[in-house]
């Protein structure tokens, strides 16, 4: 069985990405058995249905949001629209930059993430080419509310990440390949403040774009969340909280039950965190260093990262 992984980012971790394909083509003896990348998934920011994280109000031209569908595609891997902005109304549904990218990468082979009801019947009737995936950000813990949301014409459904260990109701999920487990969730088990943080994420991305519509001097200040259960977290944290899913259960336990695709996320993460998330989760342990080390120096030669050396000085 192929273990499927869905990648964050088509913006600032798209060069990572990118890289990551290469390196598992020509150094395929560094990487776990059956991996695949089953999408890169995020929002060609700033975009009004986007959710689960707000990517600082930059923006991305059309040439570019057609370079990356075109590049991503061409790998044999889907894209996917992370439109989970839970505060969706119906004048937010006109949007032409969301809309463009739909139309843009409309071949049948893309995917969607949809949390609001309206949003999602809006995606169904005008873009029926799109594979729709239900969102975490519903928070749905009821084990009979899981099965009859698998029912549901979903392609996969992302389980709540409070669900990842209870092994006795993963036991009872009917259709486990649909389904889909956030392995490295950085939010504390059971963060009261998780369906508040979505909402304020949308709130951040609709002042974003209400600051292009105003002059200079009369720009609104976007809010930066504070939340007192954790954030910064790093891979060497969330590792040890209930809810993580190691890269040894994932090939041991998850997948022997008939679980297969997984989420990383991080599409605001520090680039060097998710260099360390992909050699921990994709290399087979004694190839780990080395394959950070390829990733590292090869986002140096593409000018990714830039190491500066030492100023010129003169002496005395």
């Amino acid at each position: 069985m192929s273990v499927k992984f869905h990648l964050p980012g088509l913006r600032a971790n798209f060069p990572l990405n990118m890289l990551l394909v290469k390196m598992m083509q020509t150094y395929p003896e560094y990487f776990r058995e059956g991996l695949e990348i089953a999408s890169f998934f995020g929002e060609f920011p700033t975009s009004k249905w986007n959710g689960g994280r707000y990517c600082g109000g930059d923006q991305c031209n059309v040439d570019y949001i057609r370079q990356v569908i075109k590049a991503v595609n061409a790998e044999g891997i889907p894209i996917r629209f992370t439109y989970t902005n839970p505060l969706i109304t119906e004048e937010d549904l006109a949007d032409p930059y969301c809309n463009f990218c739909l139309l843009e990468a409309n071949n049948g082979m893309n995917e969607v993430i949809v949390v609001s009801p309206l949003l999602e019947e809006y995606i169904r009737e005008c873009y029926p080419n799109y594979k729709i995936t239900s969102s975490t950000c519903k928070e749905i813990k009821d084990i009979d509310a899981i099965n009859a949301e698998l029912e549901k014409d979903y392609h996969i459904v992302v389980l709540d990440y409070n669900m990842n260990n209870k092994f006795d109701i993963l036991e009872k999920i009917n259709k486990k390949e649909k389904c889909e487990l956030l392995a490295n969730c950085c939010c504390v088990p059971n963060c009261p403040r998780r369906g508040d943080h979505y909402k304020f994420m949308a709130q951040q991305e609709a002042i974003a774009l209400k600051n292009r519509e105003l002059p200079a001097n009369k720009q609104l200040t976007i809010p930066s969340w504070y939340c007192e259960y954790g954030e910064n977290t790093s891979v060497y944290v969330f590792k040890n909280y209930e809810t993580h899913i190691s890269p040894d259960d994932i090939w041991n336990k998850y997948v022997p039950m008939g679980f297969n695709q997984f989420k990383l996320e991080g599409r605001t993460a520090n680039l060097f965190l998710l260099i360390d998330t992909y050699a921990y989760y994709f290399a087979k342990p004694e190839y780990r260093d080395e394959m950070r080390f390829v990733l590292t120096t090869n986002l140096q030669s593409n000018k990714i990262i830039t190491v500066n050396k030492p100023r010129k000085e003169t002496w005395p």
